[in-house]
């Protein structure tokens, strides 16, 4: 088998990546409907902000104690509930769509009960990968969920946009809700046994404490957090800057906005597919796709026409996922198997919870400033951020970043005390004679 799927190889990892293409499909496809609703209802490009925001909040209110409860109960179990929880909020969602009855706080309030199932869903999934798969193969399996995230991606955006014009956006959004039983299948027909599944997590006070002292304590993990933050607060939108540039800059439909969905998501599934051939994954990888990643996202906003427009979103797409799941993988490789949950919950309160602030405020650039400034700002401060916590970690929390130029050029990213084991370890050795 090629390397590149190397984790299919476990059968219970083939069960769980079955059920989640179907799902993933769905999520899309919902997605677009949600945003193209918002936008007939409210004609409002802040509007579409604060139901994003609104969908990501419970991230950041929920997500350590969803994390507590992912180190606690077997996930296999939790997600199942989740799937169902999700799976109920789309089918009202869709219904009263069908029935045209929905509005504007119908879609506000059901985005922020999604939300609540997403943010106990997310670190429970992101910790599950390594159950199914161990360590050797958590690398290529976090890769090949994200092609398949992506994969989805390809699909799902173009899918809802054919069908919105034929069918309308509540029939795409019910559909959804029944992708879902896909994954509880998948779920329920893997082996137990077979999992490396950790012993639970003793209930304790400050279980949530112990989890940020844990990563405070490793300034690497830090600077990975801050970088995935400010990227997943102001740069990781395209659902909303897409509709915008679809809509304001270049008046353009549904099926067209659906489409810029597929193209991106072109880039993303061979960032995925690459990330699923690495051996090795650094911290510098981060940084360095983080800052690509808010250059192209300015790159695109600058470009003249819907069709120039396109062409760059696979760049864009191809340095966020590098960044997404080369950060993914330096987490959960660098963490102690009873802290999993509680630092996976952490590391996507950051990645979304920081939404609900940068949703709501690209959203109000787009419609004050112009759907191209949403791309500016968003990038903009992306690179901002990941320079920014490249500095202060360097010269503030004991971290070493180091250029080298060979045998190509890259950062060195060490924790002072390895530096300093180094020296030490030079300094030790006996020196050769010069030869005269």
């Amino acid at each position: 088998m090629s390397p590149t799927f190397a984790a299919f190889k476990v059968r219970n990892f083939r069960l769980y990546a079955s059920g989640a293409i179907v799902s993933n499909v769905g999520t899309w496809m919902q997605r677009v409907a949600q945003d193209w609703l918002v936008l007939e209802l409210t004609h409002s490009g802040a509007a579409l902000g604060i139901v994003t925001g609104l969908q990501f909040l419970p991230a950041l209110i929920l997500g350590p104690y969803a994390g507590v409860l992912a180190d606690r109960m077997p996930k296999r179990q939790l997600l199942t509930y989740t799937q169902i929880a999700m799976g109920f909020v789309a089918l009202i969602l869709g219904g009263l769509t069908v029935v045209g009855v929905v509005q504007p706080w119908h879609v506000f309030l059901l985005a922020l009960l999604f939300g609540v199932g997403t943010a106990f869903d997310a670190p429970a999934r992101q910790a599950f990968v390594v159950e199914m798969v161990g360590r050797d193969e958590l690398a290529n399996a976090v890769g090949l969920n994200s092609a398949s995230f992506n994969a989805a991606r390809l699909f799902g955006p173009a899918l809802a946009g054919v069908l919105i014009s034929w069918i309308g956006t509540g029939p795409v959004i019910m559909v959804n809700a029944f992708t879902y039983i896909a994954v509880i299948v998948s779920l329920r027909m893997m082996r137990v046994a077979e999992l490396y599944t950790p012993k639970p997590a003793a209930r304790e006070k400050g279980m949530i404490r112990d989890g940020m002292r844990y990563l405070w304590r490793r300034p690497e993990l830090m600077m990975v957090l801050v970088t995935v933050f400010f990227a997943g607060t102001f740069g990781l939108n395209f659902q909303m800057t897409s509709a915008l540039m679809a809509t304001e800059a270049f008046h353009k439909g549904a099926g067209e906005y659906g489409l810029l969905g597929s193209v991106l998501a072109i880039g993303s599934l061979s960032g995925a597919l690459l990330a699923a051939r690495r051996v090795r994954i650094r911290a510098r990888l981060v940084i360095g796709a983080a800052v690509l990643f808010g250059l192209f996202e300015i790159v695109s906003a600058l470009m003249p026409t819907y069709l120039t427009f396109a062409l760059v979103l696979p760049l864009v797409g191809l340095t966020s996922l590098t960044m997404l799941t080369s950060a993914n993988a330096t987490m959960q490789l660098s963490i102690e198997p009873t802290m999993r949950g509680r630092v996976m919950a952490l590391y996507m309160t950051l990645l979304m919870g920081g939404t609900p602030i940068g949703g709501p405020f690209i959203g109000w650039v787009g419609q004050t400033m112009g759907a191209r400034w949403s791309l500016i700002v968003g990038g903009g401060l992306t690179v901002v951020g990941a320079v920014g916590s490249v500095l202060y970690f360097s010269r503030k929390r004991g971290l070493s970043i180091r250029p080298r130029l060979l045998p190509r050029p890259h950062l060195e990213v060490l924790p002072q005390t390895e530096l300093l084991a180094d020296k030490a370890a030079v300094d030790a050795a006996p020196t050769s004679p010069r030869v005269a």
